[in-house]
């Protein structure tokens, strides 16, 4: 008899990370191996079991089993302070009655197990996330509405009050996207947590309404310095490890797409503007012209139309080369962007020919900036040639819009287009009005 329960408890000892009974006021009578998780076996004779339990009492305690059960997972406190799951196998310990007198039970330690399992479900809850995210950018073509649908999904996703994309310049923060409420209370924390390393998360709670916060800060390939902020309402819960983790994959999310709005703005001013001389092009000249027409409509002022052509500038392309005829065109741009104001229009509609639009001027107005133009243009543009030959200047026809004309811009171009033409027939190097345009 002896020696079956000697081997009895040396097959438990192998099998089990704890085996156990517990008498009927529900303390330890017996605990293998020892130690056990850390504490002597005498240690725990006599004490109330429970006290082991890392979370307390909750749906199942397996050390006050009342029918037998097997695969039940419960953490249980370490001596070092530290935590374990076991798996349990119990049962009741009955009298002849029938009735319980405590608990014998065996347990397996699958913290390492079950660590994994957390893990990989954290893990795929992340991926899920992220892909709800990307599967709601999808749905859209334009990179505001790409944003808008990305950070729905994350608020939604993290359980949040709002979210906002920001960025970090000398003036400050910027909210460029949000959604939901709260921004207001929270930008200046949200500054604060910038203000460090780029790629840095940081979980703070907002001194103004408490809010709970995380922001990532991230910097795209263009430099930018930017950051996803995500808050929560007091009294709601705080951010842990996975909610960190879910941010910080959003925030990648968040950086291609404003990588990718910053190609749509650079293809966008690529299509509206020369790429030489930088100026608008024809088609944004076109484009722009009936905006500012109407504006000035309203305001019953006039606006007045400028054409300008280079003189003699095959010339420096035959003889020079077709660099410094680069350089001239450069050069007349500048011209002519000194020559008005910033909310006037400048253009190079194609070749040598340039167009001014003047909000506001009338041809007076007009003609004392042309004959800016002419005196100053040959002094300038020769600097660029290295001589006085080829000799350029600049011929110019002005066609002025009174407030509420009915003429179109068709007529009103090839009024100025006419009275250039004039010029050059004339000699060249010189200004023109043209007539007003025939009711």
């Amino acid at each position: 008899m002896l020696d079956s329960r000697q081997r009895w408890r040396d097959l438990v000892a192998l099998s089990a990370d704890l085996a156990f009974e517990t008498d009927a006021d529900g303390r330890f009578a017996f605990v293998m191996p020892d130690p056990v998780l850390g504490w002597p076996a005498a240690a725990l004779l006599d004490r109330d079991p429970e006290a082991l339990l890392a979370n307390g009492a909750g749906d199942f305690n397996p050390f006050r089993a009342t029918r037998p059960l097997r695969g039940q997972r419960v953490w249980l406190r370490r001596a070092d302070g530290g935590v374990s799951c076991l798996m349990f196998a119990v049962a009741p310990l009955l009298d002849p009655a029938g009735r319980s007198v405590g608990t014998r039970g065996l347990g397996i330690d699958i913290t390492a197990q079950s660590t994994a399992a957390v893990q990989a479900a954290a893990t795929l809850r992340r991926a899920e996330v992220i892909d709800h995210i990307l599967r709601r950018m999808r749905e859209e073509v334009l990179a505001p509405r790409m944003m808008r649908a990305a950070l729905e999904a994350t608020r939604n996703a993290l359980g949040a009050e709002g979210v906002a994309v920001v960025s970090l310049g000398a003036t400050g923060v910027v909210v460029l996207h949000h959604s939901g409420g709260g921004a207001g209370g929270v930008l200046g924390d949200i500054a604060a947590a910038l203000d460090g390393p780029a790629d840095q998360v940081s979980v703070s709670v907002a001194a103004a309404e408490a809010r709970k916060l995380i922001v990532c800060g991230c910097r795209t390939r263009f430099g930018d310095k930017a950051g996803l902020a995500i808050w929560r309402a007091a009294p709601g819960r705080g951010w842990d490890a996975e909610d960190r983790m879910l941010a910080a994959g959003a925030t990648s999310i968040v950086r291609v797409v404003l990588e990718h709005q910053a190609i749509q703005r650079e293809m966008a001013r690529q299509a509206r503007t020369d790429a030489l001389t930088g100026l608008l092009n024809r088609r944004a000249f076109l484009e722009e012209l009936p905006r500012h027409i109407e504006r000035l409509d309203r305001e019953e002022t006039p606006g007045t139309l400028i054409f300008a052509d280079l003189d003699n500038f095959k010339s420096v392309n035959d003889l020079l080369g077709h660099e410094v005829g680069d350089h001239v065109l450069c050069r007349t741009a500048a011209l002519l962007r000194r020559t008005v104001r910033p909310t006037d229009l400048v253009a190079r509609l194609g070749g040598d020919e340039f167009a001014l639009w003047l909000n506001g001027a009338d041809h007076m107005t007009a003609a004392e900036r042309a004959e800016a133009l002419r005196v100053g243009a040959p002094d300038e543009l020769g600097e660029v040639v290295g001589g006085p030959e080829p000799r350029l200047s600049l011929s110019i026809g002005i066609a002025t819009r009174p407030p509420g004309s009915p003429e179109d811009i068709d007529s009103l171009m090839r009024r100025a287009d006419l009275a250039m033409f004039e010029v050059k027939r004339e000699g060249r190097g010189h200004w023109r009005v043209a007539p007003e345009a025939a009711p």
